[in-house]
């Protein structure tokens, strides 16, 4: 009877009026490989019995891989006729589903269809160093440790999912280093350039692969800027692999200078390329977790995702089970360190795209180098501004000619030509030999014109430098420092480029059409190339997504601290792909100064490199807490972080920082390896955590970790992270958590502190641990009074041998 009933289903679907075809990943009964524990017949289990790498290339996984992969075609050539659908995908190891791009009216079908428990429409996800080494004390405090810069983060495997990389770069080159011998437990493949014929891999580059089936099923993939291989068309993944695994000491040389020396966080990591995300539209999730199944398979240690989802999804009604953060969760159930970055939505609450416990999710800071210049006009004011320029030749001033007073021919406005983009519009005669003055458009603003393109036509003409006036500004725009071959200088302060333009009006004489009879006004510009260090450093950037973190997509918040940890974000410089057009004023350069919460995560991923060198058989939570406990809430001058923010409309300001900017506080690399006490969880702990948040259903916690709930009885807030966050607290809590001691036996008495509307105490006041055992601790929260905001405090375990161990605790009271 069943039989009859699957045939009628599959003449009728071959009749069917096809709507328009979308990609839909769809997950199955029946677990993935990294949960399975047996019970088909035929096929023993595959589920390693804690969390720990699973031996991909055993006998049992490959046969139940298979046995999986046949199930999903079974399905499709039961229910479809050939040619309806193409299947992109089939997931195996992390979840139990496959991609397939088919029509609407198939995709309900097969959400009806016995074995099948989701089916989700494809979604898109976006792309969210010289001198982050020295900041982060790398050099000295923790490269000797490893074994100097030439060891550190040997043979730890970091797996990039972005935009691929050039290969060719001296960052990622074997020539001047010592020899990469060859990684066993690494079994990723390395594709050939179709065009060059040239392996990608080198030794340093273990693995590289492109996943594109879902873009191009959507129609988005052009393979001639996308390249249908590894190679960066972008720069994006360039830049994230160099600041993790980057060589050391690569000279940074543009247009002449050289800014200094570049270096990953772990010189000796190898890099495997999962390339994911493409130019012009970023990313699909069904390649997405494609790459990121096959970097588990391939064996990477660490996982480094500079990409998250464009909003909360909106199919899934919980932040924590959509298939990208369920997909990373079998990750860290197969011993991986995942971290990804917090997403740039700040400085605005609830903006992060990062939600999940089992990830460590990044905020990007500023640090403690400033790029300043200075316009000296020849009334004797100095306007500042941007410019990573040399400066005009000392004790000599020049000419400033504006944009529209020098060109050839009235009818060319329709170029905007204040905006400088085209050389060929402009009387060279009258600028050759003059400081070029231009107005900072909108154009700039959507990308269409660029400082790089600015110094270019000013070179063209014989410029001895030029000038960059911005007269109005949208709020949210961000000056970066441009790198130029010849003196130049954005004015990005409305108020002083007012003062520029009155002091060349009034020194300007015109005849009665408007046109310039001679040119008046005087000025020069200042050396920009030496950045200036501050002590105020670090600072949390305008950009960074703030917490607190939502469970689901009504933005409830959830009872999670996110971020997890602050690290170097902004203006880092590190490698870039000569054919990357990623960023205008970096075309054709094989270095790029570039900012976002993508630049802070490859910090945390090849810190963690050396924390996983250093202890090899640590869980990717105990590395996780390791970053955590040991961080900073201070700054270079010991004052407590600050973070930039708005006030008013669009004025930038300085507030203190909460732990909803940056979690723990910065990233301390040479405390986090030598953390003392650790705060461990694994799989099951998850699981446990995402059956006590309310409003999660024990079916959709079952379709997406093959695990049940044996209860749905306590608090999300129980699970043992190294921070404690409770949205709505009425009365009394009482929150446990388990330390375990990884250094020698120690004593620690535990002190907190908390605002005082909530009161807060820790049991017992003191506790010793001998070596590897593990101890529970109990804090107590209760409400004094009602704000209706959050109350931030800390808990502070120090050791007697010299260890500090802080969580940050943040609550609000309810009555």
């Amino acid at each position: 009877m069943e039989m009859k009933f699957g045939c009628i289903v599959l003449v009728f679907l071959g009749f069917l009026i096809f709507g328009k075809a979308e990609v839909y990943i769809v997950t199955m009964e029946g677990e993935p490989v990294v949960s399975y524990r047996g019970g088909v017949e035929g096929f023993e289990a595959t589920a390693a019995d804690s969390d720990e790498k699973i031996d991909i290339t055993s006998e049992l996984v490959t046969s139940y891989s298979h046995h999986l992969v046949k199930k999903h075609d079974m399905l499709l050539g039961l229910m479809f006729d050939r040619g309806t659908y193409k299947k992109l995908y089939s997931y195996k190891h992390l979840i139990n589903g496959f991609a397939v791009h088919t029509s609407p009216e198939q995709a309900e079908a097969l959400s009806r269809a016995p074995g099948v428990r989701s089916v989700e429409r494809d979604w898109k996800v976006r792309k969210l160093t010289v001198h982050t080494p020295q900041f982060l004390g790398l050099p000295m405090g923790v490269w000797p440790t490893g074994g100097g810069c030439d060891r550190a983060g040997e043979d730890i495997v970091i797996g990039f999912v972005d935009s691929g990389i050039y290969p060719l770069h001296p960052s990622f080159s074997t020539h001047n280093t010592a020899p990469y011998g060859p990684l066993p437990s690494y079994r990723g493949k390395c594709e050939i350039d179709p065009d060059t014929k040239r392996n990608f891999c080198n030794g340093k580059i273990i693995g590289a692969q492109h996943f594109a089936a879902a873009a191009i099923a959507a129609g988005a993939f052009n393979p001639s800027i996308d390249f249908a291989s590894p190679l960066d068309g972008d720069g994006h993944g360039s830049h994230t692999a160099a600041i993790a695994a980057g060589n050391n000491g690569i000279p940074l040389r543009m247009h002449g200078f050289e800014f200094g020396r570049a270096s990953g966080m772990a010189p000796r990591a190898r890099i495997a390329v999962y390339k994911a995300l493409y130019r012009l539209f970023g990313g699909f999730v069904a390649d997405v977790v494609a790459a990121i199944e096959q970097a588990v398979h391939d064996g990477v240690d660490i996982l480094n995702l500079s990409v998250g989802p464009n909003s909360p999804p909106a199919t899934t009604r919980t932040t924590f089970l959509n298939p990208f953060d369920a997909t990373l969760l079998s990750a860290v159930k197969a011993g991986i360190f995942v971290v990804q970055a917090g997403g740039n939505g700040g400085p605005f609450p609830k903006t992060l795209v990062s939600y999940s416990p089992w990830i460590t999710s990044v905020a990007a800071a500023i640090d403690d180098r400033r790029y300043k210049n200075h316009l000296f006009l020849g009334n004797g004011k100095t306007l500042p501004g941007l410019g990573l320029t040399p400066g005009t030749h000392s004790n000599r001033t020049f000419t400033l000619v504006a944009a529209n007073d020098v060109l050839l021919d009235s009818s060319v406005m329709k170029y905007s030509p204040s905006d400088c983009q085209k050389p060929e519009v402009f009387n060279k005669n009258l600028v050759k030999g003059n400081i070029l003055l231009c107005g900072y458009s909108f154009n700039f603003v959507v990308g269409a014109a660029s400082v790089k393109k600015v110094s270019e036509t000013a070179k063209a003409l014989g410029a001895i430098g030029f000038v960059l006036a911005v007269e109005n500004v949208s709020p949210g725009t961000k000056f970066d420092p441009v790198p130029a071959s010849i003196p130049g200088i954005v004015i990005t302060d409305v108020g002083k480029s007012m003062d520029l333009i009155d002091y060349y009006n009034s020194s300007t004489s015109r005849d009665w059409t408007g046109r310039v009879k001679s040119f008046k006004a005087t000025g020069s510009i200042g050396d920009g190339l030496k950045p200036v260090l501050h002590s105020s450093a670090p600072q949390v950037a305008l950009f960074s997504s703030r917490g607190p973190d939502i469970k689901d997509f009504s933005f409830q918040d959830a009872d999670l601290l996110k971020p997890d940890i602050l690290a170097p974000g902004s203006l880092i410089w590190a490698a870039w792909s000569p054919n990357g057009t990623d960023e205008a004023n970096y075309l054709g350069e094989g270095f790029a100064m570039i900012s976002g919460t993508s630049m802070a995560a490859p910090h945390v991923a090849g810190i963690a490199a050396l924390v996983k060198q250093k202890h090899p058989k640590w869980s990717p939570a105990a590395i996780k807490s390791a970053l955590m406990t040991t961080a900073s809430k201070f700054d270079r001058a010991g004052k407590p972080i600050q973070a930039q923010q708005y006030s008013g409309s669009e004025t930038v300001t300085l507030v203190p920082a909460t732990p909803f900017d940056y979690g723990s506080g910065h990233v301390s690399p040479r405390a986090a390896l030598d953390p003392g006490l650790i705060f461990d969880a694994g799989f099951n702990d998850y699981v446990k955590f995402l059956c006590s948040t309310p409003g999660i259903e024990p079916r959709e916690i079952a379709n997406f970790t093959s695990s049940s709930c044996k209860s749905t009885n306590g608090h999300p807030s129980d699970l043992n992270t190294p921070s404690i966050a409770i949205s709505h607290l009425v009365g009394t809590r009482t929150i446990t958590r388990t330390v375990t001691n990884v250094a020698e036996e120690e004593t620690y008495t535990i002190t907190t502190r908390m605002s005082p509307e909530i009161a807060i105490e820790a049991n017992p006041p003191a506790m010793t641990l001998l070596p590897g055992a593990s101890r529970n601790f109990t804090v107590t929260l209760t409400v004094r009074s009602v704000t209706g905001t959050y109350s931030f405090g800390q808990v502070l375990m120090k050791g007697s041998r010299g260890h500090k161990v802080r969580i940050p605790v943040v609550a609000m009271g309810y009555y």
